[in-house]
């Protein structure tokens, strides 16, 4: 997949979950672990990031920058997927199957990796092999 349709993807994603961090908070909210402060809060922030990370791929002055910020969030967000997983959370009173909730833990992993391929630094023209 060429990067230009991998960060329009990326893009679409986060900027997509960002505004349903919005819309309906209460799924996000519910599987913010317990131990941590005001969950509502913590889902409008985690909103936010998702869109400026989104955001800011497409802006190539930025785009390192957000990427690097989308690493950091998938980071921060993973205890959230992990509490649910291992305490089988439900959203809004509704049962999760266990392969969702668990298949996802490896996909963050694929996301930091897809993050990290707008976070590396650009090989500049005078830094590249001539032919």
């Amino acid at each position: 997949m060429g990067k230009l349709v991998l960060r329009w993807f990326i893009t679409v994603a986060m900027v997509s979950v960002g505004i349903f961090h919005f819309v309906n908070p209460g799924p996000f909210v519910q599987i913010v672990p317990p131990w941590l402060p005001n969950p509502l809060l913590l889902v409008q922030i985690s909103g936010v990031a998702e869109i400026a990370g989104g955001v800011g791929l497409q802006i190539p002055a930025l785009r390192r920058a957000a990427a690097f910020g989308l690493i950091l969030l998938y980071i921060a967000v993973f205890p959230a997927n992990i509490h649910q997983a291992v305490n089988d959370v439900p959203i809004d009173g509704k049962h999760v199957s266990p392969w969702f909730l668990w298949g996802r833990l490896p996909l963050q992993i694929l996301f930091i990796w897809l993050a990290w391929q707008f976070a590396k630094k650009e090989p500049q023209a005078e830094d590249r092999p001539r032919s």
